[in-house]
């Protein structure tokens, strides 16, 4: 398969006509190869508008909507990043001149994907994602996943003025949301619609009813 082609049209078919206009982040995409960044036997539907495995219980988000969510984020070269359950993205930021963190929870995804961070630069952290990497003051925090809820303790590891790019999900369809850390407070913003699958253990937890 020709690999260098299927990300050319992803960019232009997928993420330019999905208004991700920063030429950085689509020469970033244009440069990251998104087959390191999942299951080998999936490699072929690396550039599909799909999420992909990367192992059991984890997906690459589509390429579109990893697109978009990194536009609103609006990474800067020299920033400090943290990527957790977020391989490609790490490998994007970093290429764009960021100091990028990934964290998976898994060590299964941590194999699969720890070769292609390392070309890229990114150290790679297998911890519970419930505590983020690090000793905080981050200036972004991405999530490739799904959760319920934005998880106190990543927004606590950014510093003020650091972002929280992520998909909440409750339901069938999910909504990217934008966070943005005050002193003691963040605030939020919803941005689009998306499905990715949901990280294991960050659903919701269920309520006892009569």
């Amino acid at each position: 398969m020709d690999f260098v082609s299927a990300r050319s049209n992803m960019v232009e078919s997928q993420v330019r006509t999905s208004d991700v206009t920063g030429l950085e982040l689509q020469h970033a995409m244009r440069n990251v190869a998104r087959e390191r960044f999942c299951a080998p036997a999936r490699a072929f539907a690396a550039y599909a508008e799909a999420d992909v495995e990367i192992a059991p219980g984890r997906a690459l988000m589509k390429p579109r909507d990893i697109g978009k969510l990194l536009q609103f984020a609006a990474p800067k070269a020299g920033e400090k990043a943290l990527a957790i359950a977020a391989p490609y993205a790490a490998a994007v930021m970093a290429d764009m001149g960021l100091e990028v963190t990934a964290q998976e929870g898994d060590a299964r995804a941590s194999a699969v994907v720890e070769q292609g961070l390392r070309e890229h630069g990114v150290t790679l952290v297998t911890q519970d994602l419930t505590r983020p990497a690090g000793e905080g003051g981050y200036d972004l925090i991405v999530c490739e996943a799904a959760c319920a809820e934005a998880p106190q303790a990543w927004l606590e590891a950014l510093k003020p003025g650091g972002r929280l790019a992520m998909v909440l999900r409750d339901g069938p369809v999910g909504k990217a949301r934008l966070f943005l850390a005050g002193e003691g407070f963040a605030s939020s913003r919803e941005l689009f619609d998306s499905t990715p699958a949901m990280l294991a253990g960050f659903e919701r937890a269920p309520t006892f009813q009569f």
